[in-house]
């Protein structure tokens, strides 16, 4: 039956200036807390306060406090949301002066107070709540697998609240323990949190790296797979042109999976150097996320920049050289912008040539003819056998026929 708070009072200070064994008072406060848990509202933060303070008094046996403090901790959960956040802070505050003897009692109440943040979506809350569970620096000795969850757990926290930077510094420590666990869920959770640390850094191309390697986890699903694959697509047109990009573009190209994706036209033109139209890019523009959205130090979006950047490259295994109203008009943006990104790249040394500001004209590099040649070949190879294909979903029974006949 309900109890109020004189009534609880009263009977605390008794059960407290009693004498017995521990098991004894163990119940007795046992049955005290089932009486207070039968009230509702007001009453019922008002007296669970009342209990907590009580229980973690020091005038009580720290083997008693322990096991009701953890009894306390299951009740939370089954209590509504509301009610729950404000005795966990309550409890928090007075156990504080002595968390080192209730460590693992306060653990499990930050975890369910960070779910119940986590349900109204106020992440930042949440992971900062985690985050003050002394993992490392406590006198309790967590699992590999205990620590390596929740510093990953925080870490998506943050994610979700648009904070990569103290997102990348639990990934950090949870990268020294990802490969002590042989939990192959872990792994897959400490690649996924990566990757998307990487995403949200605009590392591009190292993330597309760690997304292209999930879609091939065969612990993950399929349609799963397929979301990481189609990250890695989009990370990789996002990422800087460059050998890293090339490679990265030519791996997804072989992947005949890529076909499915509704972006594989993009990757087909950047791959075989085709110059890409602003027109083309609505339906890829629309996949981004926020922070791929993102605009440059000189105005462009991120994917304006790439394609830019993609664009350049393809006009150098095109022309020997180019003026810079040319390149402009080729590029689509002002010719004194055109100027500054051949610049950078050359620079930077991701493309070869030399800037004639004199005249206004980019050269570039004469190529050696052989690769240039073989590469040619290989995009005509590509181009037949992607229309031999379409034949044959046309055309099945024909194309089976010519089959034969050239078997014998």
């Amino acid at each position: 039956m309900p109890i109020n708070a004189a009534t609880l009072k009263t009977q605390l200070l008794a059960l407290a200036n009693s004498s017995g064994i521990h098991k004894e008072q163990t119940d007795k406060y046992r049955l005290l807390l089932d009486q207070v848990m039968t009230n509702t509202g007001n009453e019922l933060i008002e007296t669970l306060k009342l209990f907590i303070e009580a229980i973690v008094n020091e005038n009580v046996s720290l083997v008693i406090s322990r096991q009701i403090l953890t009894d306390i901790g299951n009740q939370f959960v089954r209590l509504p949301d509301d009610v729950s956040k404000v005795v966990s802070h309550f409890t928090l505050e007075k156990v504080q002066p002595r968390v080192i003897s209730f460590e693992e009692q306060v653990a499990s109440i930050r975890q369910n107070l960070s779910q119940i943040y986590e349900r109204e979506e106020n992440w930042k809350e949440a992971a900062n709540v985690l985050g003050q569970i002394p993992l490392e620096t406590g006198q309790k000795q967590y699992t590999t697998d205990y620590k390596l969850e929740t510093y990953l757990k925080i870490a998506r926290l943050y994610l979700e609240d648009d904070d990569p930077v103290n997102a990348e510094g639990f990934i950090n420590r949870a990268s020294m323990l990802q490969a002590e666990t042989k939990n192959e869920q872990l792994q897959v959770m400490y690649k996924v949190c990566y990757a998307r640390v990487l995403d949200y850094r605009r590392k591009f191309i190292e993330a597309a790296q760690r997304y292209n390697e999930l879609s091939y986890r065969t612990i993950v699903e399929e349609n799963e797979r397929m979301t990481a694959l189609k990250k890695a697509l989009i990370c990789t047109v996002l990422a800087s042109a460059g050998q890293q990009r090339s490679r990265m573009l030519a791996t997804l190209f072989k992947d005949e999976r890529c076909q499915q994706l509704p972006t594989y036209g993009i990757l087909e033109k950047m791959y075989l150097d085709r110059i890409i139209r602003r027109s083309e890019l609505q339906d890829f523009e629309a996949l981004l996320q926020d922070h791929q959205k993102a605009v440059t130090v000189d105005g462009s979006t991120i994917l304006d920049r790439a394609v830019f950047e993609h664009n350049l490259l393809s006009a150098s295994k095109l022309y020997n050289n180019i003026t810079f109203e040319e390149l402009g008009a080729l590029l689509e943006i002002a010719p004194a912008k055109a100027e500054r990104i051949a610049s950078q790249m050359i620079t930077e040394e991701r493309m070869n040539g030399y800037i004639d500001q004199i005249d206004g004209i980019v050269h570039f590099e004469t190529r050696e003819s052989l690769p240039q040649w073989d590469k040619n070949i290989q995009s005509l190879c590509y181009q037949v056998n992607g229309i031999i294909e379409k034949i044959g979903l046309v055309e099945a029974d024909w194309m089976n026929k010519i089959m034969d006949e050239q078997m014998t």
